[in-house]
């Protein structure tokens, strides 16, 4: 699969079968609509290529409400090269871009860009400036610039819709094993190590704090996780605590600190991919750090047990 960032340099697609979208998650439901265009594109000898934005749409048209999404750009793109689609087009989207007409979106952008030999889009998908574009437009326009349109059917519409709100709720509320099974994979969150209080250390559990790369992505609720970890192409097993570390401290700041089974190593700086892979227990305070600790290691043999190690 290639990924082309620059639109102004682009080589010319074979036939090309367009599909247009954010595809945030790269679930199932997504992956049975690119099915559908990888599909078409064989049938007529062309090149399935696929649009999508960056950053989000609604980040540029509505910058005060929190965007929440499930899978950042560089992820995105790495599952998409599973789903069979022969290339990626990130299209930068700006104000500029989001003013122009509907007409000007299909003959500006699709036609004089891209030159399509088929556009593959849902009946619901709209462009253009207030989003006054849709699936009447281009088969309106298709007799004059030489396109076909093939309409998604709505049932595989409605399943991704539905999908996508319910894999949001799900990670919101901490239900990551019902998330993954959606998804299709293990729901992951990447970020760097940076310093702590250290006080893991006193009491046997070092925690490795993290602050995450990508602050639009959704982070499971509040509670203490059983995870893997990636670090320099190596998976760990580990458990996480996201929430606000009530037994020492009243700070109302979310943290995300993982400790890593089985590793000594300082990773200051470093990258971590954690994989969550089921929520054990709410977030608690406890009146010692003897309690604490016991309750540690109870999270640990739990954790293990669901991790199978």
């Amino acid at each position: 699969m290639a990924v082309f960032t620059d639109i102004n340099h682009l080589r010319q697609f074979r036939n090309a079968v367009l599909t247009i979208g954010t595809f945030d998650g790269v679930h199932t439901g997504h992956r049975a609509i690119l099915n559908e265009v990888v599909q078409h594109a064989g049938r007529v000898g062309g090149e399935s290529v696929l649009l999508t934005f960056e950053p989000h749409p609604r980040k540029v048209l509505f910058p005060e409400q929190p965007l929440g999404i499930l899978t950042p750009l560089n992820k995105k793109l790495s599952l998409v090269t599973d789903t069979g689609i022969d290339h990626v087009v990130v299209v930068p989207f700006t104000p500029v871009f989001a003013n122009l007409s509907a007409t000007e979106y299909v003959r500006n952008f699709l036609v004089d860009t891209f030159h399509p030999h088929s556009i593959v889009i849902g009946y619901d998908h709209h462009f253009g400036h207030d989003r006054t574009g849709n699936i009447d437009l281009l088969r309106r326009l298709a007799p004059e610039y030489g396109y076909e349109v093939l309409e998604i059917p709505a049932q595989l519409i409605a399943d991704a819709a539905v999908s996508s709100t319910r894999i949001r709720n799900a990670i919101s509320a901490g239900n990551v094993t019902e998330a993954m099974a959606m998804l299709g994979r293990i729901y992951t969150v990447s970020g760097k190590v940076v310093h702590g209080n250290r006080l893991g250390r006193t009491i046997g559990y070092p925690t490795a704090n993290m602050a995450i790369d990508e602050t639009d992505q959704i982070m499971p609720g509040v509670g203490i996780y059983a995870v893997q970890v990636l670090h320099n192409g190596a998976l760990y097993g580990g458990m996480m605590s996201i929430g606000y570390n009530p037994t020492v401290t009243d700070s109302r700041d979310i943290k995300a600190e993982v400790h890593i089974f089985d590793f000594d190593a300082e990773i200051y700086g470093h990258e971590l991919e954690i994989g969550f892979m089921a929520r054990l227990r709410d977030e608690q305070k406890f009146f010692s750090l003897e309690q604490l600790t016991e309750q540690l290691h109870a999270d640990k043999v739990a954790a293990l047990q669901v991790l199978q190690y």
